[in-house]
């Protein structure tokens, strides 16, 4: 092999390294699956590819929905999920705005399976906190879409499956259903402004975060003074959280083998 040869060669094999692993981003969202391919310091390798969340919306159909995406979306490594319900180690416990079928589903198991690659699955708003917390003491996330999503990270380690969203607040009404989806429409945005300032004020005192987060994607229609300390973040941080989750999961299972 000539010199410039064996130049072009290391380029192209370091360009190669720079893109593995590379981790297929998956946000299952209550009216859209969302779905990117990232590389590992979370850069964006392809557009995000989005298709309505089927109806009913049953395991098989969704599955299917995520199936017909793959072929858009090139080659990758390992699978990270984002799910808008209660998740523990894979397996799918709540879908309060998909179907009962989700019920003891195995996530995990199921994507492994659809795309012959290792797959992690849990809470939405856990994958989206991963995406932009700091790692610096008390940081919560509330996602703003169908429902209400909730996530609680300590010094960056998450506290999973902390469903705030289904805790009474006002009346007989939850978090969820005074600030979700189907009351944004019911009562129009300004009102909905002022709903989420109120969820923020009951919030904040107890939590005492240093950082709260809004995301999901009615974050986007937020008119209201907010906080120092209150940050509104993209609804993409919901599939960059993806590499992050990775790494936590790395990080835990060297702890184990530690003990």
């Amino acid at each position: 092999m000539t010199r410039r040869g064996s130049q072009e060669g290391a380029t192209q094999a370091s360009r190669g390294a720079a893109t593995v692993p590379r981790t297929l981003a998956i946000d299952i969202g209550g009216t859209g699956l969302k779905a990117m391919v990232l590389s590992p310091t979370g850069k964006e390798l392809t557009e995000r590819v989005r298709v309505p969340t089927p109806r009913p919306a049953t395991t098989k159909a969704i599955l299917g929905a995520l199936r017909a995406m793959l072929p858009s979306l090139g080659e990758f490594e390992r699978v990270s999920c984002g799910f808008p319900g209660v998740v523990i180690d894979g397996v799918t416990k709540t879908a309060p705005n998909l179907h009962k079928s989700w019920t003891g589903f195995d996530l995990g198991h199921a994507l492994t399976a659809l795309t012959k690659r290792p797959a992690r699955a849990i809470n939405d708003a856990g994958v989206q906190g991963f995406g932009v917390v700091k790692g610096e003491g008390v940081e919560m996330l509330l996602t703003l879409g169908t429902g209400m999503g909730c996530a609680l990270f300590i010094d960056g380690i998450y506290v999973p499956n902390l469903e705030l969203a289904h805790h009474p607040f006002r009346g007989r009404k939850t978090y969820e259903e005074f600030i979700g989806a189907a009351a944004l429409k019911a009562v129009g945005k300004k009102k909905w402004n002022r709903r989420v300032a109120k969820v923020i004020a009951q919030i904040d005192p107890i939590w005492n975060p240093q950082r709260l987060y809004l995301g999901g994607g009615n974050a986007k229609l937020l008119t209201i003074d907010l906080p120092p300390h209150v940050t509104i973040t993209a609804n993409v941080a919901g599939l960059l959280g993806g590499i992050a989750l990775w790494g936590a999961h790395e990080r835990a299972l060297q702890a184990r083998k530690r003990t």
